[in-house]
């Protein structure tokens, strides 16, 4: 063996010996706990044959391995809140149980709470996965290619106007446009759409997702830290670390409960000896179930592991929580204002008519339109090439001059022949007017915007666009109206294009000509009326209503001031999305609930059997614990779609 191949089985082997390190380290908690539950078996049979010292060493061994990470904690949060836990009761409880001679209940006790804290953990870990998958997609490195050499250098070091190559089968390493080649690329990582988008030239490419075929140079757009990609991985590590109302409260209430079980339990150690007649073995033995049966360890853990499941949940799809406490908002909202321009619609004019007079032809007419649009850089004029682009299976043709006349339109010859394209004063008004009939009349009241096209003095055709309704938004509509809620959309267009798409859209109201600042004044009057509220929107002017709104939706492709704002990012841009996050919330509210109900029961009756005598401490410690259990499970159930 050679000493090249000598040092890549060296290295293979360290990568592998690193690699189940990394996860025994992953599992440290749960491996403790397992062993824990060892010992204890192994502590009972010693104690069946009379091995009573050995049983009691081999049960001290239980409690230190199963209880060391749960009492680390405890002890860490007690010093650091100046204030005990549930941590430090199940500490008492088992020290109690082991005083009293109780040491299989006590190990018992250890055991299952060192599963339960185990399996907390896993909920945590598997809400960080979808971060650390996400994180493990940005290559480190990319291929710069200036004035024609090509360097590899670490993302990092990327600024903007750099170009590098992304070769088929690599990930994009940076935000950019493509300047070079044509490519399918997969955009699964940032959108969670499963089917590959087409690229070409000056469309935007984002980092972490995949070139499926044919290279492409990237110009980069953002710098490394302001990546769509980034922003993705620091909106959901802020979620996991912000605190729901309903979480916040039960910590509040902890604290104080602890207190006042710990004061009970002090009492129990004495007054039924001298109230009730009960022994000193009796009453202390009493003590100790109390202080195992009245901690609130599945009160506390009813909603964090809810919490963190339903926001890993969403980013799996797409929909991104700032944090537990919107994610719980979602469920009340009873009405929801939307943008128009970019939210219900693409956000971009589209050709949806062309009437030609008689004794023209339309591929003509929109041959020689394009030709001379391809020429101007006004948004409808691309919409138009577009247009023509997806109709005509010809090339352009090259105007022989070429004049823009400045908020009117275009003047053109092309073979000898004047044309005039724009609005109707720029063509004659009164021939525009009566064009078709009163065509334009009938347009302008569907809200759509016309562009006439003259030859020679003669009004040839008529162009209707109009920013078009996105295909999911009726669905996302009637969606929201099953789950009872008022849907208003609140533009700054006219009445009349107000009124179409609210129609299209078949949104139960509508409030045209808003500035920024009346958007947040008609959201204000949406609050008086149904108390919660949502915002969507995407653009620099939605942000001040955003930030009134109960909760804010962005629109993953919005503006950096919108995406800032919002309390919600829908990745995908799509709005069916908005009633998957309300049934979310409302699915973890309802687990919540159910923790909290059945975590309170359990308390309430193991407290009362103990008082009537009726529960021993074995008992007390499963039950207990094993709800504790039962309450993480039936959050983890929020993982599921």
């Amino acid at each position: 063996m050679s000493l090249e191949d000598k040092n890549l089985v060296k290295e293979e082997t360290e990568a592998t010996t690193t690699k189940w390190f990394d996860q025994i380290k992953l599992h440290a908690e749960l491996i403790a706990a397992l062993f824990s539950g060892v010992l204890i078996a192994a502590g009972w049979l010693l104690d069946k044959n009379e091995l009573a010292t050995a049983s009691v060493i081999t049960y001290i061994l239980a409690f230190i391995i199963g209880g060391f990470a749960k009492a680390k904690e405890g002890i860490e949060e007690t010093i650091a809140n100046k204030e005990l836990n549930v941590e430090m009761l199940m500490i008492f409880a088992a020290i109690g149980s082991g005083i009293i001679g109780y040491w299989t209940e006590g190990a018992i006790l250890i055991f299952i709470f060192a599963v339960s804290g185990a399996l907390e953990t896993y909920t945590m870990n598997k809400s960080h996965k979808e971060i650390s998958a996400l994180m493990e997609l940005q290559p480190e490195e990319a291929l710069r290619v200036t004035d024609g050499k090509k360097e590899k250098v670490h993302v990092s070091q990327l600024i903007i106007g750099d170009q590098i190559l992304v070769k088929p089968g690599e990930r994009i390493p940076s935000d950019g446009k493509i300047i070079a080649g044509h490519t399918t690329i997969d955009e699964a990582a940032i959108t969670g759409e499963s089917l590959p988008v087409s690229k070409d030239i000056e469309d935007a490419v984002y980092a972490g997702t995949v070139n499926l075929n044919g290279s492409i140079t990237v110009e980069i757009t953002k710098s490394n830290s302001e990546t769509l990609f980034q922003k993705i991985i620091e909106l959901v590590q802020s979620a996991q670390t912000e605190k729901s109302p309903s979480q916040l409260f039960i910590e509040r209430f902890e604290g104080t409960y602890v207190k006042v079980v710990l004061a009970v339990v002090v009492f129990m150690m004495f007054a039924p000896h001298f109230l009730l007649g009960w022994s000193w073995t009796e009453t202390f033995y009493r003590a100790m179930i109390l202080l195992v049966v009245a901690s609130p360890c599945a009160l506390v853990a009813s909603i964090m592991p809810a919490t963190l499941s339903a926001i890993s949940n969403g980013a799996r799809r797409g929909i991104l929580f700032k944090g537990g406490v919107h994610l719980e908002n979602l469920s009340h909202l009873q009405a929801i204002a939307f943008d128009k321009t970019g939210t219900l619609t693409k956000g971009k004019p589209e050709v949806t008519d062309i009437i030609v007079a008689d004794g023209y032809s339309e591929e003509e007419i929109l041959l020689k339109t394009a030709s001379i649009e391809s020429h101007s850089t006004h948004p409808l004029a691309n919409a138009i090439i577009k247009y023509a682009k997806n109709t005509l299976k010809q090339s352009f043709l090259n105007p022989e001059s070429m004049e823009d006349v400045a908020g009117w339109g275009v003047k053109a010859t092309i073979d000898h022949e004047e044309w005039k394209i724009g609005k109707a004063k720029f063509v004659g008004a009164k021939a525009a007017e009566n064009f078709a009939n009163g065509a334009a009349a009938q347009m302008a009241t569907e809200g759509k915007t016309t562009v006439f096209v003259q030859k020679n003095g003669e009004i040839t055709a008529l162009i209707a666009l109009q920013d078009v309704v996105r295909e999911e938004t009726k669905r996302a509509i009637s969606d929201l109206r099953k789950q009872g809620i008022y849907t208003i959309m609140l533009t700054g267009d006219s009445q009349n294009t107000g009124k179409a798409i609210a129609g299209k859209a078949e949104l139960d109201d509508y409030i045209a000509e808003c500035l920024p600042e009346n958007k947040v004044e008609h959201l204000k009057h949406l609050k008086e009326k149904y108390t919660n509220v949502a915002m969507v929107g995407d653009g620099i002017n939605d942000a001040p209503a955003l930030a009134t709104a109960n909760v804010g939706i962005a629109m993953g492709e919005g503006s950096d001031v919108a995406l800032e704002t919002a309390d919600v990012v829908l990745m995908k841009n799509d709005l069916p999305r908005i009633s998957e996050a309300i049934t979310l919330s409302r699915r973890m509210n309802k687990i919540i609930k159910q923790n909290v109900v059945f975590s309170i029961i359990v308390i309430t009756f193991l407290i009362t059997s103990n008082f009537l005598q009726f529960v021993d401490l074995p008992f007390g410690v499963i039950a207990h614990e094993g709800s504790t259990i039962l309450v993480i499970l039936n959050s983890l159930r929020l993982l599921r779609s």
